[in-house]
């Protein structure tokens, strides 16, 4: 089974979503997400719901025990990275 990282802090959160999965279901993440080395974090409130709605359309549907929450009650380092 793969897991994905849910990031959350006070204000946001994004999912961690390998490049490759990201390319191969041919999204392109709006500047809301943002990308460090061979992961996109994928914004909460729209590109996360369009991977999790590519990924069901592909048979591969995304439950809720496939994600791991990691809260923090600061910014998250997620902020500092590059946008998409």
């Amino acid at each position: 089974m793969t897991t994905y990282k849910y990031i959350q802090d006070p204000g946001h959160g994004w999912i961690e979503v390998p490049v490759s999965e990201i390319r191969a279901l041919g999204l392109k993440p709006s500047h809301c997400s943002y990308k460090k080395g061979r992961y996109v974090y994928l914004e909460e409130d729209c590109d996360a719901l369009a991977w999790i709605n590519a990924r069901a359309a592909a048979g591969r549907p995304v439950n809720r025990d496939d994600l791991v929450e990691i809260h923090t009650n600061h910014d998250s380092p997620v902020r500092d990275m590059a946008r998409c």
